[in-house]
């Protein structure tokens, strides 16, 4: 007779693991709920405090900022330091940016608070992941980063929903006062149950490549960023970039010097096993797809289809809710099936997705576009879950923690990269059509149909990828002695 879910549990996770892996993910739920709450109520902010959309939208581009930088000197910093000082960092660090941001008298001390927050969700997301990996044996990880995919999906749907329903009762300070006795609970309650799982050594910080990072990963962030906006002189974007990308470089050179001595902040060998690297492609095109398309459709849907911005709110819900439930079950048939089964159909939905978006018009009627999101977000709920498994479980045991942190830093700049092409392409061809004189609504729909057939065409490149992983096979990786 096959055992229970339940059963099984008992046989490869002892109760005080279970209640880490709870905690961890309980807590990550709640910092990355709060990246997306803020996004609804930036109008409030700027009435408020008297500042324009572009100083506004800092208070988003500087906690991708922070995100980028920091996570990164994650992976030297969870090999430092033990699991319960990482958890109480990370969130000392969330609770107190969100007491900042909530008292805040003027915007630059709110900017300050949003930095603060983004530092300890950048540590909060590897330590889960880490955890994990050094906790669960390879045969039932796929289940567990299931549950990951679950906070990474239905968080951020939910954030807006939250913070739209906050804002009917209070002003924005609601938001981020409904964050600061959550985030202060889970810290207790942290402090309180999680033990230590790992065994912390003394690896010295190189004190070149923190400004390194610094330079390369946030120039690279705040150049995608500024694309698309005319405000904006072009000798400082390609500063940026030229910036970014410089010190990018030199940071790796310096990481693959360092590793020779076993020293390097982010140990760029893990990139040496195959599966790892075809992975992170793939979710590099996977989140620039998922970010550009969740920042496209409202902006399509409010100004072309003229829908008020709580119907495409509620619109845009059904898709990311679905994408967290599946992760789960997705992660249960990983265990089952692995990683191309579950990924190929699932990457081909998507491409024809892509086309169908690229065909709505005027008259298009709104469930069709709650269905083509629907279908893409279950599609990418069957890539995540195997796409963050088969990465991580690819790499031996020593570079957990520097994978960790390699996938949570591709994932903020492919999301940024994706929102700044997509964004791009809509705004320029738009212009271009309406210039010859087009209607608004045409030359909207126009811009549209160019940016999703773009990103239609780039996704063949994930498609002819995603044949090529292979399901790191159970080895004699043994979750941590106790």
């Amino acid at each position: 007779m096959r055992e229970t879910g339940a059963e099984a549990d008992r046989h490869w996770l002892t109760p005080r693991d279970r209640s880490v892996i709870t905690i961890l993910l309980v807590a990550a739920f709640v910092v990355i709920l709060n990246e997306t709450a803020l996004n609804v109520a930036l109008t409030s902010v700027m009435t408020d405090l008297r500042v324009d959309e572009r100083t506004v939208q800092w208070l988003t581009t500087a906690f991708m900022l922070t995100m980028a930088v920091v996570i990164p000197i994650t992976g030297w910093l969870l090999e430092r330091i033990p699991t319960r000082v990482a958890f109480i960092l990370a969130m000392s660090l969330f609770t107190t940016g969100t007491l900042i941001c909530a008292l805040a008298p003027v915007y630059s001390l709110v900017l300050a608070g949003r930095i603060v927050q983004a530092s300890g969700t950048a540590i909060m997301m590897p330590l889960l992941m880490t955890t994990i990996m050094q906790l669960v044996p390879p045969a039932h990880r796929g289940a567990l980063m299931g549950n990951i995919s679950l906070v990474i999906s239905v968080a951020p749907a939910l954030g807006p929903t939250l913070a739209g329903f906050v804002l009917q009762f209070t002003s924005w300070r609601g938001v981020f006062g409904l964050m600061v006795p959550i985030g202060l609970l889970m810290l207790v309650i942290g402090s309180l149950r999680i033990t230590n799982i790992n065994e912390p050594m003394k690896i010295p910080l190189d004190g070149l490549s923190v400004p390194l990072t610094v330079l390369g990963f946030g120039g690279l962030v705040y150049g995608l960023s500024l694309i698309g906006d005319a405000t904006v002189p072009v000798l400082e974007l390609v500063g940026a970039f030229a910036v970014g990308l410089g010190a990018l470089v030199a940071f790796l050179v310096r990481q693959l010097l360092l590793a020779r001595q076993e020293r390097a902040l982010l140990d760029l060998r893990a990139f040496q096993h195959g599966s790892f690297a075809i992975s992170v492609v793939v979710m590099a095109l996977a989140m620039m797809a998922l970010f550009g398309t969740v920042i496209m459709l409202p902006l399509l849907l409010q100004q072309a289809l003229h829908l008020p911005a709580l119907s495409v709110g509620l619109m845009m819900l059904p898709g990311g809710v679905l994408m967290g439930v599946l992760g789960p079950v997705v992660g249960r048939l990983y265990d089952r099936l692995g990683a191309r089964p579950l990924m190929l159909p699932a990457s081909v939905v998507v491409a024809v997705v892509f086309w169908l978006l690229s065909t709505i018009q005027p008259d298009t009627p709104w469930w069709f576009v709650v269905a083509c999101h629907v279908a893409m977000s279950a599609s990418f709920a069957f890539m995540f879950t195997p796409l963050f498994t088969v990465a991580l479980g690819s790499l031996p045991r020593q570079l957990y923690t520097h994978g960790s942190a390699i996938v949570g830093t591709v994932q903020q700049l492919a999301g940024a990269f994706g929102t700044a092409v997509f964004v791009t392409v809509f705004a320029a061809q738009s212009d271009a059509l309406r210039a010859t004189g087009a209607g608004p609504e045409q030359s909207l729909l126009h811009g549209a149909h160019l940016a999703f057939l773009g990103a239609g065409a780039v996704w063949v490149l994930a498609i002819v990828a995603t044949g090529f992983l292979r399901t790191p096979e159970p080895s004699d990786q043994l979750p941590h002695a106790h």
